[in-house]
């Protein structure tokens, strides 16, 4: 018995191999790959994702507005008032 879960049973025709994640850089090319391709995807969506969110915007604040200006009370109704 003796063996470790993942080594049970012996498959053959499959080759696995592994890496130590002692040998690995765990930052290796964030400033030099990652940086550059954040800014690549931002672009590239940027036309997708900016004008619906503007859009959106505007309309809420003109519709907060808008019922903000209805809510008040009109003047020219209580002129006669004493």
């Amino acid at each position: 018995m003796g063996h470790g879960f993942g080594e049970l049973a012996k498959i053959r025709g499959i080759i696995t191999y592994r890496l130590s994640p002692f040998e690995l850089k765990a930052f290796g090319g964030l400033i030099s790959h990652g940086l550059p391709n954040t800014l690549r995807r931002i672009k590239d969506e940027f036309l997708y994702v900016v004008p619906p969110l503007a859009i959106g915007y505007i309309i809420y604040d003109q519709i907060g507005k808008k019922h903000a200006q209805m809510m008040r009370k009109n003047p020219k109704d209580f002129e006669n008032d004493k």
